[in-house]
């Protein structure tokens, strides 16, 4: 729900018509729902093992094939979804998508796992704008901010279940890393996200800019920094979440610069 809204709001800052911007939260809504619910079903052994009350099929309050033919389903409909903003702006998306499910289905377990996360969410400023006409490809600066971003959120996401996911055998790079350094890269991550978004279009930052530099500064620090007494403090958790929240604000603030 969080990337649908994202980008839908993104596509309206960049001048998509209210039905375009209908069709660019449908494209993305079934292809986060396709994602999400193969997430869920390739990860059946691992969420029984893990006890995991808060999965409907690990308490087997679903049937697996339910979920196997809902995400299926959304597959289905995202495709015509997308390629109805054009076929260059649906390529895009679904190969955002594509590059997800192969997370899902064996990536995750490997050093390559960011790759997913960078390819997919740099491709969404690709998505809003090649839907515009004269079908422009979005600046650098947000390309590579999305990517930034997308990366960061990878590995905050993956923080608090460090430990369980090496119990499980998924290896992805965070895991690879260790929650310290994977914490200090997420922090690198977004800040670099956020110093793009200030700097990288033309003109000055701005006040809203200046202000979430302002913002993800000290995060970057608290997100690095151990806290005394309590390794299992949520606090870096937190502060990346912060962080990655004050980039896709400035992402938006952003938005009629893409086309």
């Amino acid at each position: 729900m969080v990337v649908t809204a994202l980008v839908t709001a993104l596509a309206a800052a960049a001048g998509r018509s209210a039905a375009g911007c209908l069709l660019v939260a449908g494209a993305v809504l079934t292809g986060q729902l396709s994602v999400g619910w193969c997430n869920d079903r390739a990860d059946l052994d691992r969420d029984v093992a893990a006890g995991r009350r808060d999965k409907p099929l690990a308490v087997g309050s679903l049937a697996p094939r339910t979920v196997t033919l809902a995400a299926g389903a959304a597959l289905a409909l995202c495709v015509p979804l997308s390629l109805a903003a054009g076929a260059r702006a649906g390529a895009a998306h679904l190969l955002g998508v594509g590059a997800a499910w192969a997370y899902n289905l064996g990536l995750k377990r490997t050093p390559l796992s960011w790759l997913p996360y960078a390819l997919g969410f740099a491709l969404l400023p690709a998505f809003v704008t090649l839907g515009l006409p004269g079908r422009p490809w979005p600046p650098g600066w947000a390309v590579g901010a999305a990517a930034l971003l997308g990366v960061g959120a990878h590995l905050t996401n993956v923080l608090p279940d460090i430990e369980c996911d090496l119990a499980a055998s998924v290896r992805g790079l965070p895991q690879r890393l260790g929650r310290g350094w994977s914490r200090a890269l997420a922090a690198a991550l977004l800040l670099g996200a956020a110093v793009l978004l200030a700097l990288g279009p033309a003109g000055p930052p701005g006040r809203a800019g200046w202000a979430a530099l302002a913002v993800t500064g000290p995060m970057a620090v608290l997100t690095v920094l151990p806290v005394a007494g309590h390794e299992g403090s949520r606090v870096p958790f937190l502060a990346t979440l912060v962080m990655a929240a004050t980039a896709a604000a400035m992402l938006l603030t952003r938005g009629a610069g893409l086309a």
